[in-house]
């Protein structure tokens, strides 16, 4: 019994060393398979194409509104600059569609006008006829109705009267025109006055940095840029509104001589046949 003992004490003591050495393959080759997957994972992170980053600039420019553009470039643009622009356009704009109200409410239909005057004159005369265009609104009825008045002192009278009224009249329809003028002239001029200003401050800071710097010269450039545009825009709106409005007035200038012409024609054929 004690030698089985002795033997399998010896055999323990000869095999010892293989096993250790096994254990110690084992483990070896375990790391090594660890860090070979490790080397794998770090080459498909790196040779993985990277996600798109999201510009958050962008982002927020897409929410951004017109409004509020706008506004931003209105404060770029250095509000000591940008509102004498802004209010040429808010004063121009006030009174084009004041303009343009009233010359609306001023258009006649001169046909019917005239087929009534015409009536009224063959059914009850000239009275009749200042009843119809006392009761009409309008540029075209106002020279009627001064043309009557003076129809007892001659045709002549008449077509003098007609002719000072419709000066009269044009000129109320003129009213206003200059200022709209004056605010497409004026807005212009103070976008380059800004231009200017904004020019000799990037000049100023460059003179005092001693050296020629792109953000140096940026924000006065930018500036005169923004003020550049915002007094040519302001022009171009108003010089529509003017530009309608002059046609405006020239269709019922129009309109009032050809009616004239025709109101003196009836007045000497009421004559003739009365």
């Amino acid at each position: 019994m004690k030698k089985l003992i002795a033997l399998f004490m010896l055999a323990g003591f000869l095999f010892s060393p293989v096993i250790t050495k096994a254990q110690d393959a084992d483990e070896s080759a375990e790391e090594t398979t660890e860090e070979v997957v490790e080397q794998e994972e770090e080459q498909v992170v790196e040779t993985a194409p990277a996600a798109p980053a999201v510009v958050d600039d962008e982002i927020i420019d897409e929410d951004k509104g017109f409004h509020q553009i706008i506004k931003e470039k209105f404060i770029e643009g250095d509000p000591t600059f940008m509102s004498p622009v802004l209010i040429c356009l808010i004063l121009g704009l006030a009174v084009a569609l004041e303009r343009i109200i009233t010359l609306n409410l001023s258009t006649t239909n001169t046909k019917k006008l005239l087929a009534r005057v015409e009536e009224a004159l063959e059914q009850g005369g000239i009275e009749a006829a200042k009843d119809v265009t006392k009761s009409t609104k309008g540029p075209v009825a106002s020279i009627f109705t001064q043309g009557l008045m003076r129809y007892t002192e001659g045709i002549e009278m008449v077509e003098k009267s007609i002719i000072a009224y419709g000066s009269v009249e044009m000129g109320r329809l003129e009213k206003g025109l200059v200022w709209i003028s004056l605010f497409i002239s004026l807005a212009p001029m103070l976008g380059f006055m800004g231009t200017v200003i904004g020019m000799i401050g990037a000049f100023d800071a460059i003179e005092a940095a001693g050296d020629i710097s792109p953000s140096l010269v940026a924000g006065g450039i930018k500036i005169a840029l923004l003020t550049t545009v915002a007094g040519l825009i302001v022009a171009i709106i108003l010089q529509l509104f003017y530009n309608y409005c002059v046609a405006k007035i020239d269709s019922l200038v129009n309109d009032m001589e050809d009616a004239s012409i025709t109101l003196v024609d009836m007045l000497v054929k009421h004559k003739l046949t009365k």
